[in-house]
C-alpha cells in the first residue's frame, strides 16, 4: 500500500470541484488545500507553532535549498526533516528542478540531469533523478516530488515534445530510485507547455507508472490567465480521478479557485510570504498596500471580516509604522495574515463543495476581492 492515499468525499454537481482528503505517514490533509511553503526548513517569519496554529496541514520545502544548505545528510543526523525543524504534520518536498531550470546560464541539461553552479558558492553540482531521491530519502518528507524538466515560457512544440519525452525517462529512473516508498510517496509531473496535445501525451506516460499522486508543472510561468486556464481545462481530465491533484506554483485567491473548480486539490505558492515581506497583505476587500499614506492614522484592523492575530491586536496604522522603521514584526505580523488567509479561503471553499455551493462562493469572493 502506498504511504499516501486519496480519498474523494465529494464533487461539486455544477463544476469539477472536488472534497477530498489525503493520508500520510504524519496525519491528515484536508482538500482542496493550499500549502504554505518553508524553502530552506522554515516558513519565513514565522514558528512552527504559529503556522499549525492558523491551520495549515501540510508545508513544502524544497530539495535543491536543503541539498545546498545545511546538507540532507546533516538533515538525516538531525532525524528528519520533521525532527529537524519541528513541524510534526505532513511536509512535500519539490525535486528542485524548477531552481535549477530557473538558473539560467548557470546550468545545462542533458540525458543524465541537470549540471549547475551553486548561487551560493559558485560550485558545481550534478542534480539527477537519482540525486534527487536520494536528497529527498534522506529529508524524509511525506510527498517527493519526481525530477522534472520546467519548460520556459514561450517554448517551441518540437522542444516541448523532446522535453516531456526526456521528464517521463527521468520519471521512470525517479521511481526506481526511490528507496523508501513504506514512508514516502513519489508524485510525477505532468509537463507540456502550453500545448493541450503535448499535455495528454505527458498524462498518458506519467500515469501508465500508477503513482500516489499527480502534479500539474509548468504553468504560471508568465503566461496570460486565459491562456492558463485553457491549459488546465485539458490537464484535470488527463489524470486519474482516484489520485490527489497538484497544481505547482499557484498562490494568488483567483489563480486558486480557478484551479479548485477544475478539479485540483493541492496548491503551493511562496507569494503570500513574499507580499507580506513587501507590506502587501491579503484581505477579504482585496489586496492592501500597508505603505499607502492613507493608512497613517487608520486604526481599525487590516481586515474588517478577519479574525487571525494580526487583525484581532494590531491597527492599519500600526503596521505602517512597522513597515516604514524595517521592523521584523511588520513581516511577521503580515505573514500570519496572509497565510490564514489563504488557509481561511480554502476552508470555505472545501464548505462550499460540501453545500454544493462552490461556483456561488467563487462568484461572491471574486467580487468582493477584484472590484471593490
Amino acid at each position: 500500500m502506498d504511504a499516501v492515499t486519496f480519498e474523494l468525499l465529494k464533487t461539486d454537481t455544477k463544476t469539477k470541484a472536488r472534497r477530498g482528503r489525503v493520508s500520510t505517514p504524519h496525519g491528515t490533509i484536508e482538500t482542496p488545500v493550499f500549502m504554505p511553503v518553508g524553502t530552506a526548513a522554515t516558513v519565513k517569519a514565522m514558528r512552527p507553532e504559529q503556522v499549525e496554529e492558523l491551520g495549515a496541514e501540510i508545508i513544502l520545502s524544497n530539495t535543491y535549498h536543503l541539498y545546498l544548505r545545511p546538507g540532507h545528510n546533516i538533515v538525516k543526523e538531525a532525524g528528519g526533516l520533521h525532527k529537524f525543524m519541528n513541524w510534526n504534520k505532513p511536509i512535500l518536498t519539490d525535486s528542485g528542478g524548477f531552481q535549477v531550470f530557473s538558473l539560467g546560464d548557470l546550468r545545462k541539461i542533458t540525458e543524465e540531469g541537470a549540471q549547475f553552479r551553486s548561487h551560493i558558492d559558485g560550485s558545481s553540482h550534478m542534480l539527477s533523478p537519482e540525486k534527487s531521491m536520494e536528497i529527498q530519502n534522506a529529508l524524509g518528507s511525506d510527498i517527493i516530488m519526481a525530477f522534472d524538466e520546467c519548460i520556459p515560457y514561450p517554448a517551441e512544440h518540437s522542444y516541448v515534445e523532446k522535453s516531456i519525452a526526456r521528464t517521463t525517462r527521468w520519471l521512470a529512473r525517479c521511481k526506481e530510485a526511490h528507496k523508501n516508498t513504506e514512508k514516502q510517496s513519489l508524485f510525477g509531473i505532468m509537463q507540456g507547455g502550453m500545448y493541450p496535445d503535448l499535455r495528454r501525451q505527458s498524462a498518458e506516460q506519467i500515469v501508465e507508472m500508477d503513482l500516489p499522486g499527480y502534479a500539474i508543472g509548468g504553468l504560471s510561468v508568465g503566461e496570460p490567465k486565459e491562456e492558463m486556464c485553457m491549459v488546465m481545462d485539458a490537464c484535470v481530465d488527463y489524470l486519474p480521478k482516484d489520485k490527489p491533484r497538484y497544481l505547482m506554483g499557484v498562490g494568488s485567491p483567483d489563480y486558486l479557485l480557478e484551479g479548485v473548480e477544475r478539479g485540483i486539490d493541492m496548491f503551493d505558492c511562496v507569494l503570500p510570504t513574499r507580499i507580506a515581506r513587501n507590506g502587501a497583505a491579503m484581505t477579504s476587500l482585496g489586496q492592501l498596500n500597508i505603505k499607502n499614506a492613507a493608512f497613517e492614522r487608520d486604526f481599525g484592523p487590516l481586515d474588517p471580516n478577519c479574525d487571525c492575530y494580526t487583525c484581532r491586536n494590531y491597527s492599519r496604522a500600526y503596521l505602517r509604522h512597522l513597515y516604514k522603521s524595517d521592523e521584523i514584526l511588520s513581516s511577521m505580523l503580515l505573514t500570519n495574515h496572509n497565510l490564514h488567509f489563504l488557509v481561511n479561503l480554502m476552508k470555505n471553499v472545501r464548505k462550499a463543495i460540501e453545500e454544493d455551493r462552490f461556483a456561488e462562493y467563487k462568484k461572491e469572493f471574486i467580487n468582493a476581492y477584484y472590484h471593490t
